[in-house]
């Protein structure tokens, strides 16, 4: 038998200097050195100082007073958080379930029936315009005497709809809005994860007797599922934070409607100068949505694929 010694640490050691060492690595730390300082400075720098500032009472104008877990005691017992926290979840189920599911379909539509750059790009159109103008705009169609959308809902027999002014409406207008604007570079991203997919599994399918709507269960979506992962996760992630398109339209109303987490921390932030619960506020969010995206990720075996 043939015994083969190890390797001594310090020769251990010496290779992985010498790896180090090596130009292609330096290389790579060079290139990703701008957005790791990026990611230290705007991100994990506030974040550290965002906690320090959650068992406090600060009021941006004097110095911080430490208070311990007082502002997380608050947190639990606060019914507006919990309130604020239901609305921002209606939101995000009505945003993310529509805007997923028309994006499967219009992208299969595309796939299926024109593949034309015009259309792509008149997709895309909605999206590369700011939120800020996206509301502004829509805010002036669906004004209740002058909108054109109530013009037109007039027009075929149905009565004025206050939606942005009745708080049944509110909250489902804003995701329709957000809805119409991202759409398209939802169903971008599902047409693109689609021409990856291999044609013979089309033809191999087809030769067994499986039809269009059969094969898109048990081909198109399985194979999607990375993609898939990639626009759910992102989208729960991003309506959590809507803000932009409520502080246009409805600034949290009527009636507190639309008073979603992201606008419940600006008005203890900003308009009653309480940080340092604005701040325990924002830390129980990002543990929210740490949560949310680990189990999303866990769920949908966000790592593997079956391609």
């Amino acid at each position: 038998m043939v015994v083969t010694a190890k390797p001594a640490p310090n020769v251990q050691r010496s290779s992985r200097l010498r790896a180090w060492k090596r130009s292609d690595t330096w290389a790579a730390w060079l290139f990703i050195a701008p957005s790791l300082l990026g990611l230290i400075i705007f991100y994990v720098v506030p974040f550290g100082r965002g906690l320090l500032i959650s068992f406090s009472d600060w009021n941006l104008l004097t110095p911080a007073e430490p208070v311990g877990l007082a502002n997380y005691s608050k947190l639990l017992a606060d019914a507006t958080f919990w309130r604020s926290l239901w609305i921002t979840l209606s939101y995000v189920v009505i945003n993310v379930t529509v805007q997923i599911g028309l994006s499967i379909g219009l992208a299969a539509f595309i796939a299926r029936f024109t593949q034309s750059v015009w259309v792509r790009g008149l997709l895309i159109l909605p999206y590369l315009l700011s939120n800020v103008v996206v509301a502004l705009l829509w805010l002036w169609m669906l004004d209740p005497l002058l909108g054109v959308i109530n013009e037109a809902l007039m027009a075929i027999g149905i009565g004025r709809q206050a939606f942005l002014g009745s708080p049944q409406q509110a909250i489902a207008t804003i995701a329709a809005i957000n809805i119409w604007r991202h759409l398209g570079y939802s169903t971008l991203l599902i047409f693109a994860g689609m021409q990856v997919i291999s044609k013979e599994l089309y033809e191999a399918g087809a030769i067994d007797g499986a039809g269009e709507w059969h094969m898109f269960w048990k081909i198109t979506l399985p194979l999607l599922r990375p993609v898939l992962v990639f626009v759910l996760v992102t989208g729960i992630i991003g309506s959590f934070q809507i803000f932009d398109t409520i502080a246009v339209t409805t600034q949290g109303g009527p009636a507190n409607a639309t008073r979603v987490i992201v606008w419940y921390i600006y008005e203890y932030a900003f308009v009653r100068f309480e940080m340092g619960y604005a701040t325990t506020l924002a830390m129980a969010l990002f543990l929210i949505l740490l949560v949310v995206t680990a189990i999303q990720m866990r769920l949908l075996r966000a790592g593997e694929s079956d391609l």
